[in-house]
């Protein structure tokens, strides 16, 4: 086993820790992530959800702070109140418009705030952590009002930085952990202490325009624009008491367009890169070239300040060891360029983010079945999933692994805008995702066993098998025991071939053994030593 001796990991990795008294870990932390569920569902399902992922080995749940939701109806415009049907509603609008300040949370429509409140309580009381996302599209007081041209932009059209800024601060009172529950007899809600500032700013249905013409020159402007997002936000995270808090930079998307239009989106590389005011040879922007990618950001603001890299290495039906066509792309099949090249541009940046982040998969899985367009088969699924996983072990920068979802989500049967029905089969129909570890019948999938108890086996030299796993469905307490077992065949019987395996803080376990025989399966089996025997096996899995 390689453990990682970095100080922001360690605290990053402490922040994750569950519950809050364990001991912290240099092993990497189990996050899972389901809106819908979590957040969009009823208190019952949000429940349910949050004992299922912990009973599978969740450490921490992310979910996200969307500001349209938090902030509907809190500065309704004239246009949008006259639209209220009734003199009551429109006067109760008007009233909450005059009460309302963006930096403080107590003038916000109370019932805003139920789902992320009622998140935080429960999954505090399940020892888990909770992982806030704050991020756009934002009411219509947030952006500025898209062009013509770009009306498809109007929800995401450059968001006011410092709009944004009172928005997170407001977030950051309501969840410091002093702040008083309106709706539960004024009890404190728990405190958030890990954030991450905008979702994938590299993609237009999140923040656009991606490319714009300024000077009659056409430029990247979603990395200056994210870029003002982040120092905004960071600004309040520290007004309201989260300065010292972990602070993720990126949630970047893993691919893009070659094109440049408003709504083809950036590829993560040169995001960064333009991000940071880098020239593709490495040099910094200057004079007009500069001006026009408002590099005089960093005049105020010399660094962007995060404790961590936040990616999302999607391959979507692609294994996760094939690498995407361009270095530009970062996939699981290419994660281990990601680290080198946040270093390179902290180095050619002169510092402006700092060397060594730690990196944290914040999204990631694979749809499957019964989605003809974008789901794998179901066994593929599972061993995919696995094997992602092992090669992000295996790299020494990652601190933490996101699955993404529990459950799938259904087909989009209707358009939520127009209500027109969708053809049954076609790509809208098939829009939402099926990457959960559960079919929407509440079925689990193989998928989820394999995420409770993920084993990958792999050749470790001439006549040896090499084998790697995690008992996450065990609790972060560290020397489990576990046995390796192969069988030439499946109805054949298990033989034993290690003595028993401890396992590490956060239930990983690794190791060597003589190739028993040709062929066969191979599985790990955790050994209850209170019972004497075994008490769960992995999905068996064949030598890859």
């Amino acid at each position: 086993m390689r453990f990682r001796n970095v100080t922001a990991l360690t605290v990053l990795l402490a922040c994750l820790c569950a519950p809050a008294a364990a001991q912290a870990s240099p092993d990497q932390a189990s996050i899972m992530m389901d809106d819908d569920q979590l957040l969009y569902r009823d208190n019952v399902t949000q429940t349910r959800t949050l004992v299922t992922m912990r009973s599978m080995g969740v450490d921490a749940v992310r979910a996200t702070v969307l500001w349209r939701t938090a902030a509907e109806g809190a500065d309704l415009t004239n246009k949008e109140i006259k639209r209220l049907k009734g003199k009551k509603l429109q006067d109760r609008a008007r009233a909450q418009r005059r009460r309302f300040k963006a930096n403080d949370p107590r003038t916000y429509p109370t019932r805003n705030w139920d789902r992320y409140d009622n998140l935080v309580k429960e999954a505090t009381k399940l020892g888990m952590r909770v992982f806030f996302t704050i991020t756009g599209p934002g009411p219509s007081y947030a952006h500025r009002i898209a062009p013509r041209n770009q009306r498809a932009n109007a929800g995401t059209y450059r968001p006011y930085p410092s709009r944004f800024r009172s928005f997170v601060e407001a977030v950051g009172k309501r969840y410091s952990g002093t702040y008083r529950d309106e709706n539960a007899i004024r009890r404190p809600l728990p405190r958030v202490s890990m954030w991450s500032l905008w979702n994938e700013p590299n993609q237009a249905g999140w923040l656009s325009p991606q490319w714009e013409r300024v000077d009659g020159v056409n430029v990247p402007v979603a990395p200056a624009l994210y870029r003002q997002l982040h120092q905004a936000g960071v600004q309040g995270l520290e007004r309201s008491g989260h300065g010292n808090d972990p602070i993720l930079l990126g949630e970047t998307a893993p691919m893009g367009s070659t094109q440049t239009g408003p709504r083809n989106g950036l590829r993560p590389v040169p995001f960064l890169r333009e991000m940071l005011c880098l020239k593709p040879d490495g040099t910094p922007y200057a004079g007009e070239d500069a001006a026009r990618r408002r590099c005089q950001d960093f005049v105020k603001n010399p660094t962007l300040k995060a404790t961590a890299f936040a990616h999302h290495p999607y391959t979507k039906k692609n294994a996760p060891t094939k690498a995407p066509a361009s270095p530009d792309e970062v996939t699981m099949g290419n994660i281990g360029t990601l680290g080198p090249i946040l270093d390179t541009l902290s180095a050619q940046s002169g510092g402006k983010i700092a060397a060594g982040l730690p990196i944290f998969l914040t999204e990631f899985g694979y749809e499957s079945e019964p989605d003809p367009r974008n789901g794998i088969p179901l066994f593929r699924q599972a061993e995919f999933n696995q094997l992602a996983e092992f090669l992000a072990f295996n790299d020494p920068r990652v601190a933490a692994t996101t699955q993404f979802l529990l459950k799938d989500a259904a087909p989009l049967r209707r358009s939520p805008v127009t209500r027109k029905k969708y053809k049954v089969g076609s790509r809208e129909y098939w829009f939402t995702y099926q990457s959960g570890l559960y079919n929407t019948r509440n079925r689990a999938k193989p998928a989820a066993y394999a995420y409770s108890f993920p084993l990958v086996v792999f050749p470790a030299g001439e006549g040896t098998v090499g084998f790697w796993g995690q008992a996450r469905f065990r609790p972060n307490a560290g020397s489990d025991t576990l046995l390796f077992l192969w069988r030439p065949a499946p109805r054949e019987p298990w033989q034993q071939l290690t003595e028993f395996v401890t396992t590490s803080p956060r239930n990983f376990f690794t190791g060597t053994v003589p190739v028993p025989g040709p062929g066969g399966e191979y599985a790990a089996a955790y050994w209850d030593a209170e019972a004497g025997k075994i008490g769960n096996y992995s999905l068996p899995t064949k030598l890859g």
